[in-house]
């Protein structure tokens, strides 16, 4: 009873102490900086007020809070056996976070190892003793203190089960420290026991603190804290107790994480409150992958988290990302996934059984998505659909569409209706054999805001100063019409979105508006063709101005067609069965989206789409075209009067009743001789110069565009081994007439680059007299 109320004695001169209360504000404030310090931006749960208003539940010193040293009696005028017993005594107290009567702990600044305070009276054998024991002391100090740091919420699962298994084994050094305890109450221990019973406690103490300090030197969480666990278990190999305390201390740590794990490769869920996960789940929208261009769905929801990858995983954290989610897209589209092939992760040195299940996992993944997609999704029908209209594969549907919107797409981009377009498409895809398509209605009109070298410029981040000004100007400033601004929209499902996404509908896009275009222009040229039948009932085909707008509109229809046909049956057509049978062996959805880009890319590459200085010469020859059939077409309109006229006398003819043979022979002398006025007025000096001059001027402007084409192409198909291109070279000049031109005006420019040859000295010779014929 006297040794209890002595206790409480010293224990309310402790608590009323001025040195306790600055301690206990110290250790206060020291937990609330440790609960607000990391992931301040986390809705973690907070922790009840008397955790900090107790902090004698740490378990570890208290600055002040050892037995009053006022009564203590100074060891130094104790008997060597009095002061032993008395250190004795204060060493147990020390080893479990209690200051001593002439043992004291020093306070701590900084994250540094506790030091204590030894009464400078001792025994100088004693003291030496002591100071060997008391590192064990500092290192229980230092586990208690991490051990209620990390079990903060905020330091994640991973340290609050490796924190749980050092209180573990605290426990048991604990239950050593009460049994030496009971040895010296019964008078049976010695410094030097108390040194020997140590020993075996001392190394395992020490290894917890060496953890305990580089875990928190390095800040780590989750995966971190693994890898160093895992690497630190590897470095202990010939010590067998110290690898087999770390590698406890490890597969203890692992078996949230391995949880999170285990969720994620075989059910495709995350479940990771802490963010500690090598997994990161961000919120996307997956319905963004069918509107935004540069939303990136696929490679953005689940990113990994280098930091968090245990060094242990690190080889196989790209296919347990794509493992997650495989399964994740089709848990989403709302089929129950779970891996037949689920086996529980254990923590091991050897690093193959992982591989095994993670592989497993990753193998039947990559099988369930792929089947999905392909079977029940339809992904390749889909495709074909796509290619059927946006690669222009079916002739019939586009013949039939471009006749109905002709007049429809001359107008204004602001004064089309959308609907009227979208009834035409409707109506266009039922007269055609497209009507048996199952996936036509997803089909849709846009109109876009920008013509395609726009676009295509935009793209290609062309910044010369007319691009820029035509890039940065407004849409309502260019006034394009319904063809430049036209094109066609896809609907896209999840989970097809993953595949046929916004950038991918986009290529697609300026794909179609490339070929529509050509086709447009060559629609153009035909109806020039046509038109001119009307020359030939005039007698027109006589004039020589005629004669080469003739050879020149049949140049030009020569380029159109040929560059289609290029573009279809040497670039998409192969391209297409490629890419099916890439498909075909695809293994993982990662290689679909690889194949798909790969065909989008090559198509783009090919046909000219992707090189800035291809893509304006044949932006300058198509315009050359579209010009030169507006000017005949004009031509062409004049000479619709006559017809016209004949066709009106006609009709009055019937009004009044069948026409006499008389009205008849009358008729045709009429005809007759405005046939002849008209191919007189058109033979006249000054018009037919005009038009001469005029169709000169296309010939000579087309010319060189081509030749500047056909030029340019020969250099990449030679320097950058575009070979490819060697057959658009081949089409274009099937006769060699444009190669002849260009060794023609290589000769020519490598004469006016070469210096003049040097005369014989001496006075110049006259000049040759030329005879002049009397007119």
């Amino acid at each position: 009873m006297q040794e209890l109320e002595e206790l409480r004695k010293q224990l309310g001169n402790v608590a009323t102490g001025p040195t306790w209360q600055q301690s206990l504000e110290l250790t206060r404030k020291m937990l609330r900086d440790k609960q607000n310090k990391k992931n301040s931006g986390q809705r973690l749960p907070v922790f009840p007020a008397w955790v900090y208003e107790r902090p004698t539940l740490l378990g570890d010193f208290l600055t002040g809070s050892g037995t009053s040293t006022d009564a203590a009696v100074p060891i130094g005028t104790l008997p060597l056996a009095s002061q032993e017993a008395a250190i004795v005594e204060d060493l147990l107290y020390v080893l479990v976070g209690v200051d001593g009567r002439y043992i004291t702990a020093q306070p701590l600044t900084g994250r540094q190892s506790r030091t204590f305070l030894v009464d400078p009276n001792l025994d100088l054998s004693i003291r030496e003793l002591v100071s060997r024991i008391l590192p064990v002391a500092a290192s229980y100090s230092t586990v208690t203190r991490f051990i209620e740091e990390k079990s903060s919420f905020e330091y994640g699962q991973v340290n609050h089960a490796l924190a749980a298994a050092m209180r573990t084994l605290l426990k048991e050094y604990l239950i050593l420290v009460t049994q030496l305890e009971q040895l010296q109450r019964q008078g049976l221990l010695s410094l030097q026991k108390l040194w020997f019973y140590i020993q075996p406690a001392m190394r395992t103490v020490d290894i917890l603190a060496s953890l305990a300090t580089s875990v928190d030197k390095g800040e780590c969480v989750g995966g971190a804290t693994l890898s160093l666990l895992h690497d630190r278990s590897f470095s202990y190999t010939g010590d067998s107790q110290a690898q087999e305390l770390c590698l406890y201390l490890t597969t203890a740590a692992s078996v949230p994480y391995f949880e999170i794990l285990e969720k994620w490769i075989y059910r495709g869920i995350i479940d990771d409150p802490y963010s500690e996960f090598m997994v990161e789940e961000h919120e996307l929208r997956k319905e963004k992958i069918q509107e935004d261009y540069n939303d990136k769905y696929w490679e953005l929801r689940y990113t990994v988290v280098q930091r968090h990858i245990p060094s242990f995983l690190q080889k196989m954290a790209g296919k347990v990302l794509s493992t997650g989610k495989y399964l994740n897209v089709v848990r989403e589209c709302g089929h129950d996934v779970t891996c037949p092939a689920a086996k529980e992760v254990i923590y091991t040195l050897k690093e193959r059984a992982y591989v095994e299940q993670i592989e497993k996992a990753f193998g039947y993944a990559s099988k369930v998505l792929l089947g999905f997609l392909m079977e029940e999704k339809e992904l390749v029908a889909h495709l074909r659909s796509i290619k059927r209209y946006f690669l222009m594969d079916q002739g019939d549907f586009f013949v039939h569409f471009m006749d109905l919107t002709e007049e429809e797409l001359k107008k204004p981009v602001d004064d089309i209706t959308p609907t009227r377009l979208e009834a035409l498409l409707e109506l266009a895809l039922r007269m055609s054999t497209a009507n048996t398509d199952p996936f036509k209605d997803d089909l849709k009109i846009d109109l876009m805001p920008h013509d395609l070298i726009t676009q295509l410029l935009r793209v290609l981040a062309i910044e010369t100063k007319q691009e820029k000004a035509m890039v940065h100007a407004d849409p309502t400033e260019l006034t394009l019409s319904g063809l430049e601004a036209f094109s066609f929209d896809y609907v896209v499902k999840w989970p097809l979105s993953l595949i046929i996404n916004r950038k991918a509908l986009t290529r697609y896009q300026m794909l179609f508006r490339h070929m529509f275009y050509c086709k447009h222009v060559e629609r153009q040229l035909c109806s020039v063709w046509i038109s001119n039948k009307t020359a030939k009932q005039h007698s027109l085909h006589s004039a020589k101005w005629f004669a080469g707008a003739f050879t020149l509109r049949q140049r030009m229809l020569n380029f159109v067609q040929n560059v289609q046909y290029y573009m279809m049956l040497e670039v998409v057509e192969p391209t297409w069965h490629v890419l099916e049978k890439s498909l075909r062996s695809a293994s993982t959805i990662d290689d679909v989206l690889g194949h798909h880009a790969s065909f989008l890319d090559g198509c783009l590459k090919d046909c000219m789409l992707t090189n800035p200085e291809l893509l304006r010469v044949f932006s300058k020859l198509m315009s050359v075209c579209v010009m030169f059939t507006n000017c005949m077409q004009r031509f062409t309109q004049s000479m619709k009067l006559d017809s016209e006229l004949g066709r009106l006398t006609l009709e009055h003819g019937t009004m009044q009743g069948p026409p006499t043979e008389a009205e008849r022979a009358e008729e045709r002398t009429r005809k007759e001789l405005a046939r002849k006025c008209l191919a007189e007025h058109v033979d006249a000096p000054q018009l037919a110069s005009s038009f001469e001059a005029t169709i000169n001027k296309f010939d000579k402007n087309f010319s060189a565009h081509l030749l500047d084409l056909l030029a340019r192409l020969s250099v990449y198909s030679t320097s950058d081994c575009e070979h490819g291109m060697a057959s658009v070279i081949s089409r274009l000049d099937f006769n060699g007439f444009y190669t002849e031109r260009l060794e023609r005006l290589s000769a020519e420019r490598s004469q006016k680059v070469a210096p003049p040859v040097p005369g014989p000295r001496g006075p110049p010779a006259p000049a040759p007299r030329v005879a002049v014929p009397a007119q």
